[in-house]
């Protein structure tokens, strides 16, 4: 059997290309980093280093790179003769791989289907490939799109190292199975009828928490998640977050109060390791992205407000992403300067996908000028 990866970073290796080689694959990884792919090339093999209590050291052989850019021709041939596709590169980049998965499934010949997976921080990012790949007409009945969740963290990692990765002990990974045909081979993976409770209790848990340390944080004065998680007052922000995101979370899905309490616990404590510490500038980038309708922080907010609950703790951590400041990334950039230059109302429309008909509208528009005027000060 074979796999092609997109994205031969850190996930890519330590996760998903791992656990595809656990299951048998022959992964080829595709990037458009040279400097990756000729030293995987070269190596010949890397190491999975599972950091903290109960980890061990994996050696990974059953692999081979491609350059997306330089080698069009060979990435084409790999993807026509693929049984799994699957993708770690970034919801905005999946347009881009778009292309060339197209121009690969039209050369197709194997009799069976090939199944395609985007492995991303975002909900439903397989249907967002699967669109993309629809433009170029396709025909659907020769593939297989399944959403899923996946959930590692990876820490800063030691240059020295390269090509080996260090990760942490825990891993998710749920693969949606409404749109199998056949039964899916993947230990290590939880294959679920319904993915949305799942990906959804990852994303406003781990995500909302993650992200909720690096925006208070940043305000704080802290440059790590490990350390400013030391500070109480954060400790206690984070918390009362992750309170509002487990009351929507019931509300929404019906989690049991004990079973997300438990998950928030396990969370918190992942977070806390300082193994797995990270760059809080390196957390919150793309805070576009991050602020949008469906994502961490408007999402379990507009579940709550629609109860009739406001989500204080939630809007606090808006404003703060709203004021974060990563002098050296251009979206950042982007973001404060629209956020001076359009109206609040404008401001709230266009990035988080908000109308005055939603319940949150009002909440959002205070976090929103409070933060502008913050930044005319």
């Amino acid at each position: 059997m074979k796999a092609v990866h997109f994205g031969a970073g850190n996930i890519g290796r330590g996760f998903i290309g791992a656990v595809l080689q656990d299951s048998g694959y022959h992964v080829v990884f595709a990037d458009v980093n040279e400097d990756v792919i000729s030293s995987l090339n070269s190596a010949g093999h890397y190491r999975v280093i599972e950091i903290g209590e109960g980890g061990s050291t994996s050696d990974y052989r059953n692999f081979s790179a491609v350059n997306s850019m330089l080698e069009p021709e060979k990435l084409r041939d790999e993807l026509a003769t693929a049984d799994l596709i699957t993708a770690a590169v970034g919801v905005n980049i999946l347009p881009h791989i778009a292309p060339a998965i197209a121009e690969a499934l039209k050369l197709r010949k194997l009799s069976a289907p090939v199944l395609i997976m985007a492995c991303e921080n975002a909900v439903n990012a397989t249907d967002l490939l699967a669109d993309e790949i629809a433009k170029y007409g396709i025909d659907q009945s020769r593939v297989i799109f399944c959403n899923t969740a996946v959930d590692r963290i990876v820490p800063m990692q030691d240059a020295k190292l390269f090509p080996d990765v260090e990760v942490e002990v825990f891993s998710e990974w749920v693969i949606e199975t409404k749109n199998l045909e056949t039964p899916l081979s993947i230990p290590a993976a939880k294959l679920v009828a319904d993915l949305q409770p799942f990906i959804e209790r990852k994303l406003y848990t781990v995500n909302t928490g993650h992200c909720a340390i690096a925006y208070l944080g940043q305000k704080a004065g802290q440059l790590t998640i490990a350390t400013a998680l030391k500070d109480p007052e954060i400790e206690r922000a984070v918390s009362e977050v992750l309170e509002e995101t487990s009351k929507a979370l019931i509300i929404k899905h019906g989690f049991s109060a004990a079973e997300q309490s438990e998950y928030v616990q396990k969370t918190l404590e992942r977070l806390r390791n300082p193994l797995l510490d990270d760059l809080i500038v390196r957390v919150g980038r793309d805070p576009i992205r991050k602020i949008s309708r469906n994502e961490r922080i408007i999402g379990p907010a507009l579940i709550l407000a629609a109860a009739g609950e406001e989500p204080k703790a939630l809007m606090a951590v808006l404003e703060a992403a709203l004021e974060f400041d990563i002098p050296e990334d251009q979206a950042n950039l982007d973001l404060q300067q629209q956020l001076l230059s359009l109206t609040t109302e404008d401001f709230v429309t266009l990035h988080m996908g908000l109308s005055p008909s939603d319940a949150i509208w009002t909440y959002a528009l205070r976090a929103t000028g409070d933060a502008k005027n913050k930044q005319r000060v």
